[in-house]
């Protein structure tokens, strides 16, 4: 890890990015993507180190109560957070000034801060976002080799549930040929369903490549999974969007399989539920049925 001073720290949309970089490993991240500028080794985290007195800075100047989301491009759990407590510095200052919050992340780490989490929900909201692809472990490890696998992060569902956290999955990025299939589909969905989560954003079966996130997913592909690479380059060249073939027959499970159990799964229903500081079933019954 590397320190450095930011000059802000909230996006217009009221996102923040405490870090730069992570140590997770997965190998389709879009996050090492050249057009986001990060001009040190990825694994070498930029940690801001100003970020709590530019939050608590930001937080007292405006005038209206809001939801403060983190993670949308770097794990704000990731494993260097354990001793540096920037993130959980962060959410205490959330919960201090009666703001929401919806934090995204793949690490079960993100249970150390459940006190915090519940004292937001109590005050205002608090909606934890936990990504979710692969549901065979192996395969989770090779793809996700440096987190916590899909099994546990479906534990720390259940565990937040239980505290009464709500929750949604990110259900993406599914690779073609790898994990685009129906059991796959089916199993991540039963996880879902079993945790009770309020809803799962998926973008339809597929992954976006970008310079510098291509070359690194290519090189892991040669690595765990000979000749792959040359049957995406066949398939897709150097195409943005890498839609699967089973896209059309996998989307109409996902969305009746969701519509059946009143899990919100439209990208539209599940934003505005995030961006919504209303609490209770005012707000999830408004993503539901508008």
């Amino acid at each position: 890890m590397h320190f450095k001073e930011a000059k802000g720290i909230l996006s217009p949309q009221n996102g923040m990015n405490l870090y730069r970089g992570c140590t997770h490993g997965c190998i389709y991240c879009d996050s090492r993507s050249k057009c986001y500028h990060i001009e040190h080794d990825f694994e070498d985290v930029e940690v801001k180190s100003n970020a709590p007195e530019l939050l608590e800075a930001a937080l007292r100047k405006k005038r209206k109560k809001c939801m403060i989301g983190t993670g949308a491009m770097c794990d704000p759990y990731f494993p260097g957070e354990r001793k540096l407590l920037h993130t959980r510095r962060c959410v205490e200052l959330i919960e201090k000034y009666g703001f929401g919050l919806a934090v995204q992340t793949k690490s079960t780490l993100c249970l150390r801060d459940l006190d915090l989490f519940e004292q937001i929900q109590r005050r205002a909201k608090c909606v934890v976002q936990i990504t979710l692809t692969t549901f065979d472990e192996d395969l989770c490890r090779i793809l996700e080799p440096h987190v916590s696998t899909t099994r546990e992060r479906f534990e720390a569902l259940c565990t937040l549930k239980e505290h009464g956290i709500p929750t949604v999955v990110w259900f993406s990025p599914l690779l073609p040929f790898l994990n685009d299939t129906e059991e796959n589909l089916r199993g991540i969905l039963s996880y879902c369903f079993e945790a009770g989560v309020k809803g799962i954003l998926c973008f339809g079966i597929g992954v976006t490549m970008r310079e510098g996130n291509r070359e690194y997913f290519y090189q892991k592909l040669e690595e765990h999974f000979p000749g792959l690479r040359e049957r995406y380059e066949r398939c897709y060249g150097l195409r943005y969007e890498l839609s699967s073939s089973r896209n059309t027959a996998l989307m109409r499970i996902f969305h009746d399989e969701c519509e059946k159990r009143g899990v919100m799964h439209t990208p539209e229903q599940v934003f505005r539920y995030l961006h919504d500081l209303e609490a209770g079933d005012e707000a999830e019954q408004l993503s539901l049925f508008s």
